[in-house]
């Protein structure tokens, strides 16, 4: 049934989810000397839900809150720290501008989160913008932030390197296994897959849109919203390349984007949605890109990135699991003694996964953290 190192189906935690969060948490448990078993129901990385299209942003200008830079901060020196353990360039700084049309709050918000914590940033015009970076062209009104510390990681690199790591420390990762169900018993917990049945002490589910089937009470707060991503082939490639072309946030009057410098495909990649996201079931999930959808994204490249809007390379739909409030869900499950989620990243959780797979091993481990995820916390729930 399983490969363990003590020879039975009896763990003391079991990881169900083993994405970017859920391979961070897997590491973080056996590299405090638990006997862990990951369980996986693709390969390990996949394509299936939000870890994967090569690159995350990763950036400590957070619009979405002040609350949320201690907790990048602690993220960016887990990735330093894994890149030493394994070996493996993981993440690569570029800069960051966030940048807004008039009467939108991003740059401001993101004004707000680096003046609280006493991060380094500029305030540029538009032109300032588009003279020190020339693949962006932004409309002379906007307004624009940049930050220097901001950059992109290699997630699928993140996912096998968290995996790889856990491995060196004896943990078992069993890939292409669904978990069914799952109950709670007098010493801990008993997941049923459709391979097997395992035991342990502790159950930590991180199945990103797949949470509510394991996890019915958090189902409004792990709600799968299809995205996609677009790489377009661009016309003066040396323009978009990751020592020119910071990554970006920008807010338009319709909805928002964010975008890389070229990486792995040969493209420059970015993604773009309105406000209304489109709510799917993640097994029935149309996973071809439309034509609208195409001309959507090429749309955007053409008013904001011109030199970069040449012909398609590639386009690539992908899950992102959304919270009511839009703040991730961390913590012990209410009701369960032995059951913590993390779920609800909203389509950024990737860049905190290395401190994020920290805080849940602590909740499994401890009961509790000393890291501030207050906001996060599912008890508001």
């Amino acid at each position: 049934m399983s490969d363990t190192r003590n020879g039975n189906d009896r763990y003391d935690a079991i990881v169900v989810g083993v994405g970017g969060v859920g391979s961070a948490t897997t590491y973080q448990l056996a590299n405090r000397g638990l006997d862990v078993l990951g369980i996986e129901r693709y390969d390990v990385p996949h394509a299936m839900g939000s870890s994967h299209g090569s690159t995350r942003i990763i950036r400590k200008a957070q619009q979405e809150g002040p609350e949320y830079v201690p907790l990048v901060e602690r993220a960016y020196e887990r990735w330093r720290e894994l890149e030493e353990r394994t070996g493996r360039d993981l993440l690569t700084v570029t800069g960051s501008v966030h940048a807004g049309a008039p009467g939108t709050d991003v740059v401001a918000n993101a004004r707000e989160a680096c003046d609280a914590h006493g991060i380094d940033y500029e305030e540029l015009s538009a032109a300032e913008v588009n003279e020190r970076f020339p693949g962006y062209d932004l409309p002379a009104e906007y307004e624009a932030v940049f930050q220097p510390e901001g950059g992109y990681l290699d997630c699928e690199r993140c996912v096998t390197a968290h995996v790889e790591a856990a491995h060196a420390e004896g943990a078992t990762v069993r890939a292409r296994e669904r978990a069914i169900d799952w109950t709670e018993t007098g010493d801990g917990v008993r997941v049923r897959t459709d391979k097997g049945r395992y035991e342990a002490d502790e159950l930590v589910v991180t199945a990103g849109p797949w949470t509510a089937e394991l996890l019915p009470s958090v189902a409004d707060d792990a709600v799968p919203v299809r995205a996609l991503m677009a790489w377009l082939q661009p016309e003066e490639p040396e323009l978009f390349s990751p020592d020119r072309f910071p990554v970006f946030v920008l807010r338009d009057e319709e909805g928002g984007g964010y975008g890389f410098p070229v990486h792995d495909v040969p493209g420059f990649k970015f993604g773009y949605s309105g406000d209304q996201r489109e709510v799917v079931d993640p097994d029935r999930m149309d996973r071809e890109p439309t034509a609208a959808e195409e001309e959507l994204h090429r749309r955007f490249a053409e008013r904001f990135f011109p030199r970069g809007a040449g012909p398609t390379v590639a386009l690539r739909t992908c899950l992102q699991s959304y919270s009511g409030d839009e703040d991730f869900v961390l913590g012990r499950v209410p009701g369960y003694d032995s059951v913590t989620v993390g779920t609800g990243f909203t389509g950024h959780g990737f860049k905190f996964a290395s401190a994020t797979g920290e805080v849940l091993a602590d909740f499994a481990t401890e009961g509790e953290t000393d890291v501030d995820v207050s906001t996060h916390s599912i008890d508001r729930l």
